[in-house]
């Protein structure tokens, strides 16, 4: 008890000794003079922007709304100082509620309230000196549907460029469809939906991100988010062993190449190189140019090729043969 009656006595003397006075004073008018200059400007005419919230009240079980109102109003009013601090701190302005019922229209799935109703509902939570000077959004209206839905599959927006040696085997979503809620009409018009755009550059491992669903207007996707996986691949060189094959053969006549097969030479990715197949390809040598152009050489013609392979091309383009009659 003792030692706190020895500090406070301290802390006394300090306060109020000479120097310590003189700043206690200055403090003292300062704090005034703050006082004048807050109760001079909150009595001046200024204005403010206040964000009002707005809901939509009644909405029945059965309905999806599929595009929603404006989830904010952003009014800009013009008072003294004073009346604005009470809207912003005084709970004075509440959320503006519409009741769903009052601007439905059941035929066409949508809905509209007039700016007029939105300016009723905020002039009557402001004073009479207040003076509203804008409201924003200029337009307020939302979409509907009672049940009708679609699922339609997901594509690729975008741009996406690979490393040198590398190429873009394939893309994917998953989920690779999602469920479209919107009016029939709209529905029977949509076959499928983007994501938003991707770019990307200089790719050389698998990435997996999630994207956002182009948003549709009058439209509920669901979900809204896919995850998008990006395969890139090597590139490689490869070859495989094709055997030659004739066209337009008289009945009668058979055609002998030497040799009786051919490399094939092509790029493609390294993970797909398996599934290749000789039997994909197709090298021929067509009668009609033999008997039009006579020659000691027969010349190939590299006909078919997977659609995985690229700058596929012959080793040989010219073969020896034989004709045998038969």
């Amino acid at each position: 008890m003792h030692s706190i009656k020895s500090i406070l006595k301290a802390v006394r003397n300090f306060l109020f000794s000479g120097l310590n006075k003189e700043f206690l004073i200055f403090l003292f008018f300062l704090a005034l003079s703050g006082i004048f200059w807050l109760m001079m400007t909150l009595n001046e005419t200024t204005e403010r922007e206040f964000n009002i919230p707005v809901q939509l009240t009644g909405v029945p079980r059965n309905a999806v709304i599929t595009g929603e109102l404006p989830d904010t109003v952003h009014i800009t009013v013009r008072d003294k100082g004073f009346t604005l601090v009470t809207y912003a701190y005084g709970g004075k302005i509440l959320p503006l509620t519409f009741r769903f019922a009052n601007y439905a229209d059941e035929e066409t799935g949508t809905g509209q309230i007039p700016m007029a109703d939105v300016q009723k509902q905020v002039a009557s939570q402001l004073y009479g000196s207040t003076k509203l000077i804008s409201i924003k959004p200029a337009k307020y209206d939302f979409f509907f549907t009672y049940g009708s839905s679609k699922r339609v599959p997901v594509v690729f927006r975008g741009k996406i460029t690979t490393s040198k040696s590398y190429y873009l085997a394939h893309t994917e979503f998953l989920p690779s469809t999602v469920t479209v809620y919107a009016n029939k009409k709209q529905l029977d018009q949509l076959e499928s939906v983007e994501i938003e755009p991707f770019n990307m550059r200089n790719l050389q491992d698998t990435i997996h991100r999630s994207v956002p669903i182009k948003k549709i207007r009058g439209m509920k996707i669901v979900p809204q988010m896919v995850r998008l996986a990006v395969y890139p691949d090597v590139l490689t060189e490869e070859s495989v062993e094709v055997p030659v094959t004739a066209i337009n053969m008289p009945d009668n006549m058979v055609l002998r190449t030497f040799p009786s097969k051919v490399a094939v030479r092509f790029t493609i990715g390294a993970s797909l190189f398996r599934t290749i197949k000789p039997s994909q390809f197709k090298v021929v040598v067509d009668y009609n140019d033999l008997a039009n152009n006579p020659s000691d050489k027969c010349r190939l013609q590299l006909r078919s090729v997977p659609r995985s392979v690229s700058k596929a091309h012959l080793e040989l383009e010219t073969v020896d043969y034989l004709l045998e009659q038969q």
